[in-house]
């Protein structure tokens, strides 16, 4: 899983320097919405809707922008959206998911699957590849938080499944069903994660050379940059050479 977190790392700092506030607000808006109407109102009694008002802060989203997404579920207010997953390969045949909310499929559907086919992939069928990844939960903090011993302690009593410790952080993994519960607990100790989500973590990354890194950080790019898409997972694990780069 190493390689599969330094992807993400590079991808979220790139993403943070590279996006447009406007477009970013209004996806963690769209999540806030979407989280908001399919349960209660409340960050606190909302598993999702206090991930996503986490996501939210971490961003640095105004809270005022915020409250208002919320406000606008709770009044029946704003737009509706569906959930979709799309699943299909990359070049060389790297699985690919990418998690959507949109308010017309056809159009989404339509783009998604041109970014695919215009970098060397394919779109495929739901499932197709997601039995490659498994759906758990994920508590982020920073490496200064805590020691990776007092870190792992703390989340196995707060009824985590496993925790990696790195240069980049500490990634914690839960069940589905339990993300909301530790992610209470680890805050009551340490104070706000800087993510706590449900993921699809790749049960084994694949080594790709650097042409073939380079042609998927460029799909991952434009699919990120699609106004209806909120999450993009891979399972492939970028050359040190390539990282280096990328990380300059």
């Amino acid at each position: 899983m190493a390689g599969h977190s330094q992807f993400k790392n590079i991808m979220h700092r790139k993403g943070r320097q590279d996006a447009q506030k406007s477009k970013l607000f209004g996806k963690l808006a769209r999540e806030i919405t979407v989280a908001a109407k399919m349960g209660m109102p409340d960050p606190a009694m909302n598993p999702r809707l206090r991930a996503a008002v986490i996501a939210a802060r971490v961003e640095n989203m105004p809270k005022d922008n915020i409250e208002r997404a919320i406000k606008k579920a709770a009044g029946g207010e704003g737009e509706n959206y569906d959930e979709i997953r799309y699943e299909g390969y990359g070049p060389g045949g790297i699985a690919v998911i990418v998690e959507v909310l949109t308010d017309n499929r056809n159009r989404t559907a339509s783009d998604v699957r041109s970014y695919f086919t215009k970098h060397g992939g394919n779109l495929a069928e739901t499932g197709a590849v997601s039995f490659m990844f498994d759906h758990v939960g994920v508590v982020e903090y920073p490496t200064e938080t805590a020691s990776a011993d007092a870190m792992l302690e703390a989340a196995i009593d707060a009824g985590a499944d496993d925790v990696v410790s790195s240069e980049n952080g500490h990634e914690i993994y839960t069940a589905q069903d339990a993300l909301g519960g530790v992610t209470k607990a680890l805050e009551a100790k340490f104070g706000d994660p800087r993510k706590a989500a449900l993921i699809w973590k790749p049960q084994n990354t694949i080594a790709v050379d650097d042409e073939q890194g380079e042609k998927l950080i460029k799909l991952v790019d434009i699919l990120n940059e699609h106004d209806d898409v909120q999450n993009v997972y891979a399972n492939f694990e970028l050359s040190d050479t390539l990282m280096a780069k990328l990380s300059a």
